[in-house]
């Protein structure tokens, strides 16, 4: 047993890098699709609807994902998004050198579609695998947020190597890139890792193992967090499908400038996951302080892009951005799970993935009908005041909530 505890340390450290290589890749992917999508018809519409086909699945998705997880085991579920994920991300890869014009567009499209729907099933069934790789329930909180860290540190690498690939060699090596990487994680699943199997709980009465019971039972704290959540995705987490346009407004319309642009949200999104890890029982703690909060940091910097600015304070706003969005996103999951019982977490995890990209997905949509309507500061400008009442307001009436205890939060 001594033993197995000393390698779960680095299990987990080994699950951390591939996911977190994947993720890069996965986003010099996403970096070299909407560089095209972009350069073929400066669309903010068309914009919109890939960042939707990769995150509205999530609305019709998450919720059967989280409950095949608890039913069937997270492990399997795992295993079967990452092979999903790779024939996702071939998809894409093919399509550059096959077809052109808008039937290349249709299928970057789906595969972006594809992704989303498996994406919606490995992120669902990764949260609830992380407890089987701890030793402790205390252990539990900072290594989700790890996760956190770790994700947007791939997400600072991956879109500057997206835009230096694309404008080197062209996107289907970016494309290539990020069907490779999938396997990483799936060898590490297979091959590498030794989950402690025995701890998982699953759900064995059917009656109560739906989506709806999870909502019923979480409680009316983790219900307000996923409400508030959702909220604050529709008005203001527009910028992951808009990235292109609004790089080319405020840096350049080259893909490398695209790249810097991602790379500065990533950035801070870093340091609002390290900020999150290092103090995850005290923002646990106040929920909706914390939310509020991260939520406030992200209306103020959307208030700030919607100024005319030089260069590099737009590039601060997306720092920002950044940080709040990530700060915001992570505690939410992160509040759901140390907040549930372990055999309600992948139901859990479905439903944080419903509020932040379903709302998410949503918010694209919305700003892109604005952007061609009023413009892109005046969005910034409407969205941004929206987002700090409604921060103001959760924090002068919630913000001295207390979240109910469960065993691994007391432990942590």
């Amino acid at each position: 047993m001594s033993g197995l505890r000393r390698w779960h340390p680095q299990q987990r450290n080994i699950f951390l890098l591939a996911s977190g290589l994947s993720t890069a890749g996965s986003f010099a992917g996403l970096t070299a699709k909407g560089w095209i999508l972009m350069d073929g018809t400066a669309n903010p519409m068309l914009l919109a609807l890939h960042f939707a086909a990769l995150s509205l699945p999530t609305l019709l998705v998450s919720g059967p994902a989280g409950v095949r997880t608890d039913r069937i085991g997270c492990e399997t579920v795992l295993i079967q998004a990452q092979w999903a994920l790779l024939g996702a991300g071939l998809l894409g890869a093919l399509s550059i050198p096959l077809l052109d014009g808008a039937a290349q567009v249709a299928v970057l499209l789906a595969s972006t579609l594809l992704v989303g729907i498996a994406s919606a099933y490995e992120l669902t069934a990764r949260n609830k695998y992380c407890a089987l790789l701890v030793d402790e329930p205390s252990q539990l909180a900072p290594y989700l947020t790890s996760f956190s860290v770790i994700f947007n540190v791939g997400k600072l690498v991956g879109p500057p190597l997206g835009g230096w690939l694309v404008a080197l060699t062209g996107p289907a090596t970016a494309l290539s890139l990020d069907a490779l990487t999938y396997l990483l994680p799936i060898a590490s699943v297979i091959w590498l890792l030794q989950p402690n199997r025995d701890q998982e709980q699953r759900s064995v009465d059917r009656a109560r193992s739906s989506l709806l019971h999870a909502w019923r039972d979480c409680g009316i704290t983790l219900r307000h967090v996923l409400r508030f959540t959702a909220l604050i995705c529709l008005v203001g987490f527009f910028h992951p499908g808009l990235a292109p346009l609004i790089a080319t407004d405020t840096i350049g319309p080259d893909p490398r400038d695209l790249g810097l642009f991602t790379s500065v949200l990533a950035a801070g999104s870093i340091l609002g996951g390290v900020v999150l890890q290092r103090n995850s029982h005290h923002f646990c703690h106040r929920p909706c302080l914390t939310l509020g909060c991260f939520a406030l940091i992200t209306a103020i910097a959307q208030l700030g892009m919607a100024q005319e600015a030089s260069q590099r304070t737009a590039l601060f706003m997306a720092f920002l951005i950044g940080g709040g969005t990530a700060g915001l996103l992570s505690s939410a999951n992160l509040i759901t799970q140390v907040g549930s019982p372990q055999v309600m977490r992948g139901r859990m995890a479905g439903l944080s993935q419903i509020a932040f990209l379903g709302g998410g997905g949503l918010s694209g949509i919305i700003a892109a009908s604005l952007t061609q309507t009023i413009g892109l500061r005046s969005t910034f400008a409407l969205t941004g005041a929206i987002g700090l009442v409604l921060a103001g307001i959760e924090i002068a009436r919630r913000g001295q909530v207390v979240l109910e205890e469960t065993d691994a939060f007391r432990s942590a």
